[in-house]
């Protein structure tokens, strides 16, 4: 089995530091873009343009259990509506299953997975909480269940921190082994997890720079190291705070944050400017969707973005 010492975290595999930038914008087809999704949009957008980079759409659509008919459609419209120009086409993870497939056999070849029979339930007793709900204590790790038994893929993790320099938040890390245990990679239902999609996707479309929520940067460690059993690249990594209302909760389409609407886009643009702690001149809510753009794109500015977890928005926004 693999190991690698902490000096080496992290590795830039296959990638040189001369590679053109590339970037992405990720967003799951379970409804409408609402503000919190426009400002990781607008982020990753300019931060690519500003480095005269491309930028990718990626419709995250690997959980089809949740998708809903026609959201992944009005995204690409609403982004359209609100100047986004993105490069090549879009990538559909529904239409990947044969990528992910052959990355989780890459992993058996090398033992380095295992099919793993315990439900949520039989983990309530026996499981600490860790920091991604309850820490798999590796009970199905040597039982070799034979494959006709309905069964999750689990990846083993090494007792190991890994950690990395995240362009906003600074130096975060944790151990996987420790703080999430082997974690799914292919559910029971058969559908693949959104880790191994993601790692895979960002590997496939080149992808040198991720820019998202703060809600996935506890995800990274695991796709760094994901990346690393796999022998693929591993991007720099920007996690910007979270929208969030009175109460706490983040924006989002579980807690029924509303669509953006594309009638007044331009000022949505400049709400999400300031929110990213980006300076803006006066009126320019009130310009042209072509001038936002070009005004944004030469005064954008990654390091003036507020290393907070998250930030509380205003109702009258939300």
């Amino acid at each position: 089995m693999q190991t690698w010492a902490r000096a080496t975290w992290p590795l830039r595999l296959n990638m040189s530091e001369s590679s053109p930038y590339i970037g992405r914008f990720a967003p799951s087809p379970t409804g409408p873009l609402h503000f919190g999704s426009l400002i990781a949009a607008l982020a990753s957008y300019l931060e690519a343009r500003r480095h005269h980079g491309r930028w990718l759409v990626r419709m995250e659509d690997v959980d089809e259990l949740r998708n809903v008919a026609g959201a992944a459609d009005d995204i690409l419209f609403t982004l359209e509506a609100y100047g986004f120009e993105w490069d090549g086409n879009i990538l559909y993870q529904t239409r990947r299953k044969d990528a992910y497939q052959a990355a989780m056999e890459q992993l058996m070849e090398q033992d380095l997975v295992y099919r793993c029979t315990c439900s949520r339930r039989d983990l309530q007793d026996v499981a600490e909480p860790g920091i991604h709900g309850l820490i798999y204590p590796g009970i199905c790790s040597r039982l070799h269940h034979p494959e006709h038994v309905e069964h999750a893929i689990r990846l083993r993790t090494q007792d190991q921190l890994i950690e990395f320099t995240d362009a906003v938040m600074g130096i975060y890390g944790h151990n996987p082994k420790q703080d999430v245990g082997d974690f799914i990679i292919r559910r029971r239902d058969g559908l693949f997890a959104y880790q191994l999609a993601v790692v895979v996707d960002d590997e496939y479309q080149g992808i040198t720079h991720v820019v998202r929520g703060y809600d996935l940067l506890d995800s990274t460690p695991r796709q760094i190291y994901l990346q690393h059993c796999l022998h693929l690249s591993t991007p720099q990594y920007a996690h910007l705070p979270l929208a969030i209302n009175a109460r706490g909760d983040k924006l989002s389409k579980q807690t029924q944050a509303p669509a953006i609407e594309t009638r007044n886009a331009t000022t949505m643009l400049v709400k999400a400017f300031r929110f990213l702690g980006q300076e803006t001149e006066n009126g320019l809510e009130h310009a042209s969707l072509d001038t936002f753009w070009q005004w944004a794109t030469s005064h954008w500015n990654m390091d003036s973005i507020p290393p907070q977890q998250s930030i509380i928005l205003p109702d009258k926004l939300i």
